[in-house]
């Protein structure tokens, strides 16, 4: 599904110079490159403040700490996601509310997060699905309304673009009041293990949320709130700082792909392409970063399709298999499978194509041709 051995070859000589600058200095925890990091990709968001942490979960985690929520508290997110969404949710005995998606952009459905406040609701949490914004003009006009928290989840969405409807343009993760992403190897902008940040332009919750990923500190033990462990640790940062210059150029590379699969795809009644905001894809697109490239596949069996790209050696995923309301750590009896067709009917279309930086017009062929051949004699 990636392919980060040969994107490697291509920065090599700056990564293993990067990481060795760290082993030279033993500046393994919070050092130079960490902050060095932290400034640049402040820059390239045009945010005020990135917290890195440990990895993407503990980046929703620490966001949802900072914002004071409490036990009881209700917290609106999307189904049709991975479940660390709401697996950070569950673990700070918050309440999480489950709302179904969008089916054409998979994003969360703005009319069921409006049917799912109540007096206890305190945040929303809206994740850009495989690369593509979810619609926060209309999410945060909710969250005003009600006097809501805004909680991006943009562990899939780095360094996509977001146009308001007057035609302004922000990063995605600078919208809500604060934003988490993952920068877990498979990522757009992934490390060489596990990694996280998360992004505000408050500064008083960005200085709680400092204190919060190391033990509550902001100096030496004096505990001042209750805090995690959570740092990126400085090689970590060394070869996302050697990788950040490339982001644009590698969701270049991505769109470009999927403006291939497209085109093979378009005429294909079965085959159901994924649906892009603002604009067809062209070399300009900037709004979608397609960290996944996902299809439907009506009329046809998906799970055999799988099972044979498997057999053609071609990898491909389903995202998500199981709905989170159907997962069984998370199963509530307020749940109505009516709240949630869309997903449910997800659930049994959607499969990922390879994505990824490396991806040649061979490759892409076989692929396509592949699924093609398969669905018409199926």
């Amino acid at each position: 599904m990636v392919d980060l051995k040969g994107q490697y070859e291509g920065i090599k000589d700056v990564v293993n110079e990067s990481i060795q600058d760290v082993l030279e200095t033993t500046a393994f925890v919070n050092g130079p490159k960490v902050h060095q990091f932290q400034r640049n990709l402040e820059n390239y968001l045009g945010v005020k403040h990135v917290i890195p942490c440990a990895n993407g979960t503990d980046a929703l985690q620490i966001a949802m700490m900072g914002l004071g929520l409490k036990p009881g508290d209700e917290v609106i997110t999307a189904d049709f996601t991975f479940a660390a969404t709401v697996e950070v949710i569950a673990l700070l005995n918050l309440t999480p509310v489950l709302v179904d998606v969008e089916p054409d952009t998979f994003n969360i459905d703005i009319e069921a997060v409006k049917k799912a406040i109540t007096p206890k609701t305190k945040a929303i949490v809206p994740v850009h699905l495989f690369g593509q914004c979810a619609n926060m003009e209309a999410l945060m006009e909710i969250a005003k309304e009600h006097d809501l928290y805004v909680i991006e989840d943009n562990a899939q969405g780095i360094g996509a673009k977001y146009k308001y409807s007057n035609g302004e343009e922000v990063m995605a993760g600078t919208i809500g009041h604060v934003a988490s992403t993952s920068f877990f190897p498979s990522k757009n902008l992934g490390c060489y293990g596990d990694g996280g940040a998360i992004f505000t332009n408050d500064d008083d919750l960005a200085h709680i949320m400092r204190g919060v990923v190391n033990h509550g500190m902001y100096e030496r033990y004096h505990h001042d709130v209750v805090g995690v462990n959570s740092r990126l640790d400085s090689i970590q940062a060394a070869v996302l700082d050697a990788k950040l210059p490339h982001l644009d150029t590698y969701n270049r590379a991505r769109r470009n792909a999927a403006t291939k699969y497209n085109a093979a795809f378009v005429s294909h009644p079965n085959i159901i392409t994924p649906k892009t905001t603002n604009g067809e894809l062209d070399e300009t697109y900037e709004y979608h970063v397609f960290h996944q490239y996902t299809l439907k596949i009506i009329g046809t069996d998906r799970d055999a399709l799988a099972k044979h790209l498997n057999e053609k050696e071609i990898p491909c995923g389903v995202y998500y298999p199981i709905p989170l309301h159907r997962q069984k750590a998370y199963l509530d009896s307020r749940y109505r499978e009516e709240d949630f067709t869309v997903t449910n009917r997800l659930v049994k279309e959607v499969i990922s194509l390879p994505m990824h930086t490396e991806l040649d017009d061979e490759q892409i062929d076989f692929i396509t041709q592949t699924v093609i051949d398969f669905v018409n004699n199926n």
